[in-house]
């Protein structure tokens, strides 16, 4: 073991110690307990997995459709269980159509305004990559902010989230697929946005990072990346995975999107195995279930 008093005064030891809790709204999330649920809003009419709560016509013509099918979904991820809701209003698959950050706000502030209003306790996140966005759905009530461009070098997001005092996931993404080792530089690239976001004045505590499943990677990278989850632990932050009904496990069944539940399931499953804290789902009852009963063996819950 070694001795501290060999290290310099101004450091630590330099391993990963506990990871605590984080506040995330009203709600107090004590890492390493059990897998918590994140259930999937996204407020636009692209989404990949067909769940998008916008139609095209309804993007200009009755916005509040968009809000009332917000608040009926989440009231039902609620009752089914979800600890959190993540908030979007951009696509982010492949060929989307990017929107200007006027459309982002004018899609996404209402519907978090109106879950804020109906589910005070729940906390809200806000899925994007530009800093007006997230600043106008903090306003609106949302508590984490969720940046799916975490290890670019732009910090902007950062200062935001270290400003307003909320949590922050740091999620892994690249232009382009190219990697020389893979588990290596996806745990390099989050240590630097790690030391970036702190720098910027995120706290340590408030930091959650995601190796980015799907993004920047082929799918012989994602499966790659599953395999290595555990790697990510020497971080020392909670770990966010989002694999639900991706195109990777798709691939893998030759299955359209509305039939990858049960390659979700497995990858809840070995994620929870690996030590992952939080999965991001379409589909929420069932992937509590397979948390719980991962957690119950692999975190020592046994029983109730």
């Amino acid at each position: 073991m070694t001795d501290p008093q060999h290290l310099p005064t101004d450091t630590t030891g330099g391993l990963p110690g506990p990871l605590g809790s984080t506040r995330i709204g009203g709600r107090t999330f004590t890492w390493a307990e059990r897998t918590y649920v994140m259930g999937i809003l996204n407020v636009t009419p692209d989404s990949f997995s067909g769940d998008g709560l916008l139609a095209a016509a309804q993007a200009k013509a009755a916005p509040s459709n968009a809000v009332e099918a917000a608040l009926a979904l989440a009231r039902r991820m609620i009752d089914e269980g979800a600890d959190l809701l993540d908030v979007g209003g951009e696509s982010t698959r492949p060929g989307h159509r990017p929107v200007d950050a006027d459309e982002e706000r004018r899609r996404t502030t209402p519907v978090i305004a109106a879950l804020h209003t109906e589910f005070p306790d729940v906390p809200v996140s806000i899925d994007t990559t530009k800093p007006a966005v997230a600043a106008a759905a903090l306003d609106a009530g949302a508590s984490l902010v969720n940046d799916v461009w975490g290890v670019a070098e732009d910090d902007s997001l950062a200062r935001l989230a270290g400003e307003r005092g909320v949590p922050l996931v740091l999620m892994h993404n690249r232009a382009e697929a190219r990697y020389t080792n893979l588990l290596a530089e996806v745990i390099a690239d989050l240590q630097r946005a790690i030391e970036r976001a702190l720098r910027a004045g995120v706290a340590w505590g408030d930091l959650i990072v995601d190796p980015g499943f799907g993004f920047g990677k082929t799918p012989v990278h994602n499966l790659a990346l599953l395999a290595g989850l555990g790697g990510f632990r020497v971080l020392g932050r909670p770990i966010l995975l989002g694999t639900s009904r991706k195109s990777t496990l798709g691939k893998v069944l030759d299955l359209p999107p509305e039939e990858r539940l049960e390659a979700t399931l497995a990858t809840t499953a070995l994620g929870v195995a690996a030590g992952i804290d939080i999965v991001r789902v379409h589909d929420v009852r069932p992937n509590v279930r397979v948390a719980r009963m991962s957690d119950a063996i692999i975190r020592g819950g046994g029983l109730p």
